[in-house]
């Protein structure tokens, strides 16, 4: 895994992503590598670069912390 805290926009010009929502995307990098880019309009771009098996594991993760954080969210609203 490999960070980091300025990215250049032009690395990325004509690139389409893999997938995006909002200030993030995901591009194919090669090597079976992807990056995370925080695509902020007011601060440096950032990234996030790891292999696609890093990629299922963080998913996974983050997936287990989404249930964690709605079943807690959604408890207070009762």
């Amino acid at each position: 895994m490999k960070l980091e805290t300025t990215v250049e926009e032009a690395l990325f010009d004509g690139v389409p992503p893999i997938a995006e929502s909002g200030e993030f995307a995901v591009f194919a990098l090669a090597n079976d590598t992807y990056t995370l880019v925080h695509r902020h309009a007011a601060v440096d771009w950032q990234a996030m670069t790891i292999s696609g098996d890093g990629l299922f594991r963080v998913a996974e993760l983050l997936a287990k912390a989404s249930r964690v954080l709605y079943r807690d969210v959604a408890s207070r609203s009762k």
